[in-house]
C-alpha cells in the first residue's frame, strides 16, 4: 500500500505528515503504522489503513503504567501474525495521567496524543468547583487544551441562575472556554463540534455527568451505552467500560473515558499554577520569593484574601492541590521528602513557640 493511500485512511484519526515522519524507521521493518482505539487486558484494537486489527502489546513495556500502550497512541504493528504484535508507539505529544489508586507511587495514563482535554460537569447536582479545579490541573498539565462543558443545561431552565452557575466555573478555570450543553435537547451542540473538529479530544467526568449522551450527540448516533444517573445525588453507573477512540463525522477525534471517581494528581504543578493562574500573579508581589502563603509577613495573596479580592474557597482548594502534588513528587524523591519533613518539623516548632508564647502573655 502506497504512503498517499495510508495517509488517505489514517487522516480521519489524525495521521499527518509529522507522524509520517516519526514512522519513518518502522516503515522500512515493513511495519504498518495505526492508532489504538481500545485497549482491553493487555491486547488491543488499532485501526490501520487495513482496517481494524487486534494486536497484543507484550513487546511493549507491560509492568511500568507510564509506558504501557493506551488508547491514542501511534504504534507500529506487525502486518500479519497469530498473534500479531505492537512493537513500539510513536513518541507522544501529549499525554494525560493521574496517580494510581494503589499504595505505590506510580502514574497511570488515560490518553495520548489529545488536543482537547473536555471536562464534562452535570448541572443536574450542586457544582464541585474543586473537582473541576483538579479536572484542570491534570488537564493543563497534559498539554492539551482544557474546555469545560456544563451538561444537562435543559434541567436549568431559568437564564439568570444558569448564567450564575457559568459565572462560578468561569472564575474557577481562568483562560478556559465554558460551554453550556443540553445533548438531548441539542443546545450548544454547534460550538462542542466546532471545538472538537479539530484534532483529538478526550471527554472526562464522574459517572453521571452525561459523558455518553454528549458522546452519541457528537458521533450523530447511539454508539455508547446511556444509562440514568440516580435521582438522590446525580451520579450514575459506569457506562463506559473502557477508553475508546471514535471518528466524528464532522472531522475529529473523540476519546471517551469510563467515569473517573478518583482524579489524583501525579507531578502536576506547573498545571495546578495554570489553574490558579491569579494566586500565581499574586504570588510575585510577596516579599519573600519562597513565601509558603500561610503566615508570612508581607504575603500579598493573604492580603488578596483578606481584602475580598481572593476568594477564600480558592486559596484553600490552591494549598490542597499544591500540598497533594508535593507529596506525591515527594514519593519518588528522598531529598524532597527529607526537605517536606524538616519544614513540618520547623513549622511545629514555630506553632509551639508561639503558643507557649501566648500563654506566657496570658499568665
Amino acid at each position: 500500500m502506497t504512503s498517499t493511500s495510508v495517509s488517505s485512511a489514517l487522516a480521519p484519526y489524525g495521521w499527518d505528515s509529522s507522524w509520517a515522519d516519526a514512522f519513518t524507521p518502522y516503515d522500512a521493518e515493513g511495519l504498518l503504522p495505526g492508532r489504538v482505539v481500545r485497549v482491553d487486558r493487555g491486547q488491543c484494537d488499532v485501526v490501520t489503513a487495513d482496517g481494524v486489527v487486534r494486536a497484543d502489546t507484550a513487546f511493549v513495556t507491560p509492568h511500568d503504567p507510564m509506558r504501557v500502550v493506551c488508547t491514542g497512541d501511534w504504534v507500529a504493528v506487525e502486518p500479519a501474525g497469530n498473534p500479531r504484535y505492537v512493537r513500539t508507539y510513536l513518541p507522544r505529544r501529549t499525554a494525560f495521567v493521574r496517580s494510581t489508586s494503589s499504595k505505590r507511587s506510580e502514574g497511570q495514563i488515560l490518553a495520548a496524543n489529545v488536543d482537547h482535554a473536555i471536562v464534562a460537569v452535570s448541572l443536574a447536582v450542586e457544582l464541585d468547583l474543586g473537582r473541576i479545579e483538579r479536572f484542570l490541573a491534570l488537564a493543563w498539565e497534559s498539554g492539551a487544551q482544557p474546555v469545560v462543558v456544563l451538561t444537562k443545561a435543559d434541567l436549568v431552565p431559568d437564564a439568570v441562575t444558569l448564567s450564575h452557575l457559568v459565572q462560578d466555573v468561569e472564575t474557577t478555570a481562568p483562560g478556559v472556554p465554558v460551554l453550556t450543553v443540553s445533548a438531548t435537547m441539542r443546545d450548544g451542540l454547534d460550538v462542542l463540534t466546532a471545538v472538537v473538529g479539530g484534532g483529538t479530544s478526550v471527554l472526562l467526568g464522574q459517572s453521571g455527568a452525561g459523558k455518553s449522551t454528549l458522546a452519541n450527540a457528537l458521533l450523530g448516533e447511539d454508539v455508547m451505552e446511556v444509562q440514568a444517573a440516580r435521582d438522590v445525588d446525580g451520579k450514575g453507573r459506569h457506562t463506559t467500560t473502557t477508553r475508546n477512540l471514535l471518528a466524528l463525522p464532522g472531522g475529529g477525534v473523540l476519546i471517551d473515558t469510563p467515569g473517573l471517581r478518583g482524579v489524583g494528581l501525579w507531578d502536576a504543578e506547573a498545571g495546578v499554577g495554570q489553574v490558579f493562574s491569579e494566586i500565581e500573579e499574586l504570588a510575585g508581589r510577596c516579599r519573600f520569593q519562597d513565601c509558603a502563603h500561610e503566615s508570612e509577613p508581607g504575603c500579598a495573596v493573604l492580603a488578596a484574601a483578606d481584602d475580598g479580592e481572593l476568594p477564600v474557597r480558592r486559596l484553600e482548594s490552591y494549598r490542597k492541590l499544591m500540598r497533594e502534588n508535593q507529596w506525591i513528587v515527594a514519593k519518588t524523591d528522598a531529598r524532597l521528602r527529607a526537605e517536606i519533613k524538616r519544614d513540618w518539623k520547623r513549622k511545629g516548632a514555630e506553632g509551639r513557640a508561639a503558643m507557649e508564647a501566648k500563654r506566657g502573655r496570658t499568665r
